[in-house]
């Protein structure tokens, strides 16, 4: 209860330091109000944006939403199932960390913001972000599924080993396992980065729709009230993934007695 109090504080005193600004900037006469639109008329563009399409574009709000959640849902996915087992093997076999490491280290540091032209060209104004997303995904569960792999307890594996289990049975049974609040932790870092990357990657690919084009379609008509709108809307959908990603996280330990 105490966490949640504090939780609703801190948004009060974030939106009291907008509407503070916003006044401040209204006082002095500011060109600069313009820019900084107060809560209630961004409230005010969030309510028209839901009944409505917006007035330059003519796509409804809830069709850009489901473009974005459509791409990072499918980069999601197969950044899972490729990290997941990498990670695994890199983090548990020798020769697969000698061969893989070397790669990654390569590409790791090259923000994956930096290959969206690149990757709209190959891939397309559909496929493109979805490949930006899942370079932003991929690396984050990767190593931390493979800092847990390399985190299990030798005791753990020796005693498989003496119940007599097999190579894949201590994979299914013990490391992956205990691999599971590693990957949990990469899971929720990687959807933060992938929430930054669908929205970068769909203002350059214009037309594509989506929650970043809207964004930038609502800056160029200097419409910053739906523009703060729009960003509402990404950080709400960022919050509820990561929540579903919590809950998930919640539900797999119960269930694995880990609560």
């Amino acid at each position: 209860m105490f966490h949640i109090t504090v939780s609703i504080l801190s948004l009060v005193f974030f939106v009291a330091a907008w509407w503070a600004l916003n006044a401040y900037f209204e006082d002095q006469d500011s060109v600069n109000a313009e820019y900084v639109p107060s809560p209630g008329s961004v409230w005010d563009a969030l309510w028209g944006l839901m009944r409505e399409p917006d007035p330059y574009v003519g796509i409804h709000i809830t069709e850009h939403m489901a473009s974005s959640l459509e791409r990072i849902g499918i980069g999601f996915v197969l950044a899972l199932a490729l990290a997941i087992p990498a990670g695994l093997l890199m983090g548990r076999m020798r020769l697969a960390h000698a061969v893989g490491r070397p790669i990654v280290e390569v590409f790791r540091p090259i923000p994956p913001l930096a290959w969206i032209p690149i990757f709209l060209i190959i891939f397309g104004i559909f496929w493109g972000p979805v490949a930006i997303v899942f370079l932003g995904i991929f690396f984050p569960v990767l190593f931390n599924v493979m800092l847990g792999a390399r985190s299990v307890d030798p005791t753990l594996v020796d005693a498989a080993k003496t119940l007599g289990a097999g190579r894949f049975a201590i994979f299914e049974k013990v490391i992956f396992p205990y691999t599971i609040p590693y990957l949990m932790t990469g899971i929720k870092v990687g959807l933060g980065i992938g929430w930054m990357c669908i929205v970068a990657a769909e203002m350059v690919a214009a037309e594509g729709g989506g929650m970043g084009y809207f964004i930038l379609v609502m800056a160029d008509w200097s419409d910053f009230e739906r523009m703060y709108a729009g960003m509402v809307i990404i950080g709400v959908l960022s919050a509820l993934t990561t929540g579903v990603a919590g809950f998930v996280e919640s539900y797999v330990y119960k269930r694995m007695g880990m609560d």
